[in-house]
């Protein structure tokens, strides 16, 4: 009778310790910093797209701007929606000739919208406001298959 009650609470103990093991789940495109440092100032775009693949969006406004986006989630609860831990977007700026301008690491620094390269908040603008959907929320729901 003992041994069936110690099977039993091992096995409800395993099951509770399973429950409470943390899974991290990684969305979007897994930045490759090898390749990403082959990018610079001068490449063309189609370099880019051999090297980095196809982005997971592009600006048309102003400027061509390719941008590379990424979330890291954690789920400590199995069947609990997993809470964004990271999240980032590497903007890849063209001039008029198509060739890369600079490169930007954006991601967030205490709930605003941060540039990890120049350490700066990007100003106000048409750039600002698409970063910052991207961060709210805009950028949040991937469809699996379309490389988000």
């Amino acid at each position: 009778m003992h041994l069936s009650a110690a099977v039993l609470a091992l096995s409800l103990a395993g099951g509770l310790a399973a429950c409470g093991s943390s899974e991290t789940i990684s969305r979007g495109y897994v930045i490759d910093e090898s390749a990403l440092a082959r990018i610079t100032p001068g490449t063309s775009v189609e370099q880019v797209l051999t090297i980095l693949g196809t982005p997971s969006t592009v600006s048309t406004v102003g400027n061509k701007t390719f941008y590379y986006i990424s979330q890291k989630l954690q789920r400590t609860v199995q069947f609990i929606e997993p809470r964004i831990v990271d999240q980032r977007v590497v903007a890849i700026y063209f001039n008029q000739a198509f060739k890369v301008e600079r490169v930007a690491h954006y991601g967030l620094k205490d709930g605003v919208v941060f540039d990890f390269i120049s350490r700066t908040t990007p100003t106000s603008g048409s750039e600002q406001s698409f970063l910052g959907q991207l961060f709210r929320g805009g950028g949040t729901s991937f469809t699996p298959g379309l490389g988000l």
